[in-house]
């Protein structure tokens, strides 16, 4: 299969999961349509993070360029939809206008909104009128009300005053940034891994929070604090160290392991990986057409899945289809659409290595079909 082949799944994909959010909040109706009826105590959340999950997984892809005439009328009709779905959001006279503060989950989903308006500058944040952008900017500014628990939550803080510099805001606050560096550079663990607070915890938060989130705020804001440009190198080199990590945990039949918490979010799993190619930050040893082989295994198999979705399109939690069991008391339907950050890559134009290389296994297919490899090794940095 080609690379160009593999693009067009990956993006029947990502259009299969994003168009309901999407297309029904840029209607106004995402609080009538969105299924909230499972862990329904946290229905009032479900909007802001189905919103902003999904945003921080498109993105990219809304602001690639050098596309086929095909898919650029698609990525301009969902830039349109985003457009849309930021002024339904965030109008206080709207009937999806969402839950920036109280309670603490408004935090998360700012930031991850956030996250997404710094993916993808071009299509969200430049065509902004100065209604809406006011609008968005008062939305993120309540969500600062909310502390932070002492773990990944602190780059929550930190996400949304880089999303505020960026959008132009005036009151930005640097110390949140300089607090959650400082910090998680005293929880850094050794080899490209960081502790979700003090302690370390097997599961897959280094990758759907704790280091994407890190690089970007650090791309967004080194210009304006030589501590965190000073920081860049050393953050990308841990980076790119457990991108190799989760390349080497994707199996030959596209599997991968079921650890940790918070695992519903599916092949989100992999976004720090998906970021790597992205940015281009891939470690040597790891060609980009291996990742992109290892994560086509990957989304074909959890998309394959017969009850991934419910009957309306809406996802359903779990793994491998729907099996709610594995989903822990604070996800809701709207929580599920972390998943979609996987799909970063689509940012990149079809003429890109990434996309243009011949097809290559990756780490695991290749050792277990008999193929000499060199040794894994840690870094010390």
């Amino acid at each position: 299969m080609t690379g160009l082949e593999q693009r067009s799944i990956w993006v029947d994909s990502l259009i299969k999961i994003a168009h309901p959010v999407l297309e029904s909040l840029s209607r106004r109706e995402l609080h009538q349509e969105l299924p909230v009826e499972f862990h329904k105590e946290r229905a009032k959340y479900a909007m802001l993070e189905a919103f902003g999950r999904t945003l921080c997984g498109i993105a990219p892809w809304l602001d690639a360029e050098g596309l086929s005439s095909e898919e650029e009328a698609l990525r301009s009709r969902y830039a349109h939809m985003a457009l849309e779905a930021l002024d339904a959001a965030t109008d206080p006279h709207s009937p999806d206008f969402m839950y920036f503060d109280g309670d603490d989950q408004p935090l998360v989903d700012a930031a991850f909104l956030c996250h997404g308006l710094l993916r993808a500058p071009k299509a969200l944040i430049d065509p902004l009128d100065s209604r809406v952008r006011e609008n968005l900017i008062c939305a993120l500014r309540s969500s600062r009300k909310i502390v932070p628990y002492s773990c990944n939550w602190i780059f929550f803080s930190a996400m949304v005053e880089a999303g505020l510099y960026r959008l132009g805001a005036e009151d930005y606050d640097l110390t949140r940034v300089a607090y959650a560096v400082r910090t998680f550079e005293e929880w850094y663990k050794g080899d490209g891994v960081y502790g979700d607070g003090m302690e370390f915890h097997w599961d897959y938060y280094n990758s759907f929070v704790i280091q994407p989130m890190y690089l970007d705020v650090l791309r967004t804001l080194s210009p304006l604090r030589p501590e965190f440009a000073d920081l860049q190198e050393k953050v990308t080199g841990r980076a790119a160290r457990y991108a190799a990590v989760l390349e080497r945990l994707i199996a030959p039949d596209g599997t991968y392991p079921i650890l940790g918490r918070s695992i519903c979010y599916r092949f989100g799993a992999f976004q720090l990986l998906s970021q790597a190619a992205l940015q281009h930050f891939l470690p040597e040893e790891v060609s980009p057409a291996q990742v992109r082989c290892a994560l086509t295994a990957v989304i074909e198999r959890v998309m394959e899945a017969p009850t991934l979705f419910d009957e309306k399109g809406w996802l359903l939690p779990g793994v491998y289809g729907n099996q709610p069991s594995l989903a822990e008391g604070y996800i809701n339907r709207g929580s599920l659409y972390l998943c979609s950050a996987v799909f970063l890559p689509l940012g990149l134009a079809p003429q890109d290595d990434f996309w243009n290389s011949p097809e290559e296994d990756w780490t695991a297919r290749k050792i277990w079909k008999g193929v000499d490899m060199p040794r894994d090794h840690a870094i010390d940095f």
